[in-house]
């Protein structure tokens, strides 16, 4: 669980983040550390811990812990006090299971420090005496200066910390945090393609555009103004939490009107669930699922679709082929959409060079990206030619380095001794939250 600033994605979300679906492996127990292992100041752990994903490395066997008794992750940061009473992914979870927690906090953001410290302050009692200790993430520099101030820490709050991760720009991993959204960017010079993602306000599930990201000559960009899409070969329309509010918004900024006009000179765009749905003829929400009941409003009618979004949310793990290709994904919506003359296409519609579908993830197929991005070639005239990498390869390697790096750096038989043993019984409780 991170501690800082998050977006207000929690229950009754209309887009929600993917679970991961990569392996986890855990690590083997070792011997004791003392405070420096554990702040991550000194090399190797040792022999015998586990990567996530595919074999162990360096020819050790790695046993498994199974999940039941592994680990969880949060969404977000433990501290959202607003959304306690409804939280049921941090420590929600966590009291209701008796699960210790790690708080996570990424350095790179500043205040690392405060931010420990005050997550567990705010934290009621009950919440508290669940918190372990703490884990620093993407740290540039000589960890040793940072060990005054882990010391610091743990005499102010009576909790260690695990380890200290070093920043490692090419460990990125599926993230539901719209905080860190960044793009991926081919390389030296002007790529081949490149592709521009609408930055909705309350962008969900944009994960969906990772595995464009991994094809060589293609640049990913987050846009958030009409000049950011004007030399984008395919726009993307991604997920949102709320269609409605973010429909306004793109008509507030003028960014309806470049879409228009992107599609009008033959350039593809993709929307994806919510992005899908802006890019039909109306959107209507009787009920109020998302705002106020009765709200009808008109999309961007570059589809022959209209969405009603109904209170019940549809779950669905599809799979079929689309541009030639197999293609799989997941649907999580609240939105029924209502197709006219268009084409289908993956749960979804399709007219020109005009697309949308309902399923997340689908991207994640090889043979359908590379077919919709030779598409987007061919509608550019860009000379771009296909790859063979492999999205599932690229994210089972970043998992494997993530798995060697907590060996190195992290006090692994300590974070095995919380799973297997629970949170230590005389955790120290801070106020003011130690006093609800």
């Amino acid at each position: 669980m991170d501690p800082g600033p998050r977006g207000p994605g929690r229950a009754g979300g209309r887009d929600e983040p993917r679970a991961p679906q990569a392996r986890r492996r855990a690590p083997q127990p070792r011997g004791r550390h003392g405070t420096s292992r554990r702040h991550g100041l000194v090399g190797r752990l040792g022999d015998g811990s586990a990567a996530p994903g595919g074999g162990g490395a360096r020819g050790v066997r790695r046993p498994r812990v199974p999940l039941r008794r592994g680990r969880r992750r949060g969404a977000g940061s433990p501290a959202e006090i607003n959304l306690r009473a409804g939280d049921y992914v941090n420590m929600g979870l966590a009291r209701h299971a008796g699960m210790p927690v790690v708080v996570v906090g990424d350095i790179d953001r500043g205040g690392v420090f405060a931010a420990f410290h005050g997550t567990v302050a705010l934290l009621e009692a009950a919440d508290q005496a669940l918190v372990a200790g703490y884990v620093v993430n993407k740290f540039r520099g000589d960890p040793a200066l940072l060990a005054p101030g882990l010391t610091e820490l743990e005499r102010l709050s009576g909790r260690p910390t695990y380890g200290v991760l070093p920043w490692r720009p090419d460990v990125w991993l599926d993230s539901e945090d719209a905080l860190d959204l960044a793009g991926r960017r081919a390389g030296e010079g002007r790529a081949a393609l490149r592709v521009a993602v609408v930055r909705l306000p309350r962008i969900s599930n944009f994960t969906d555009v990772d595995a464009l990201g991994l094809e060589p000559d293609v640049d990913v960009v987050f846009a958030s103004s009409p000049a950011a899409l004007a030399d984008a070969d395919l726009v993307v329309l991604p997920g949102t939490r709320a269609t409605i509010e973010d429909l306004a918004w793109l008509r507030e900024r003028g960014l309806d009107r470049a879409v228009a006009a992107h599609a009008a000179e033959g350039r593809p765009v993709l929307g994806i669930c919510g992005g899908f749905q802006m890019l039909g003829t109306r959107v209507r929400d009787p009920e109020g699922v998302e705002g106020a009941p009765g709200a009808d409003v008109p999309g961007l009618g570059l589809l022959d679709v209209t969405t009603t979004f109904h209170a019940e949310k549809n779950l669905r793990l599809p799979c079929g082929t689309a541009l030639g290709e197999p293609a799989s994904g997941y649907e999580i919506h609240h939105g029924r959409i209502a197709r006219g003359g268009d084409e289908e296409f993956l749960g979804g519609a399709r007219s020109g060079a005009v697309l949308g579908t309902m399923w997340h993830g689908s991207l994640e197929s090889d043979g359908l990206r590379r077919a919709l991005l030779r598409e987007v070639a061919a509608a550019v005239g860009s000379g771009w030619t296909a790859s063979d990498v492999s999205f599932g390869a690229a994210r089972e390697r970043r998992f494997d380095l993530l798995g060697d790096l907590v060996e190195e750096h992290l006090d692994v038989e300590a974070l095995l001794d919380l799973v297997t043993s629970g949170p230590p019984a005389d955790l120290r409780l801070l106020p003011p939250g130690s006093e609800r």
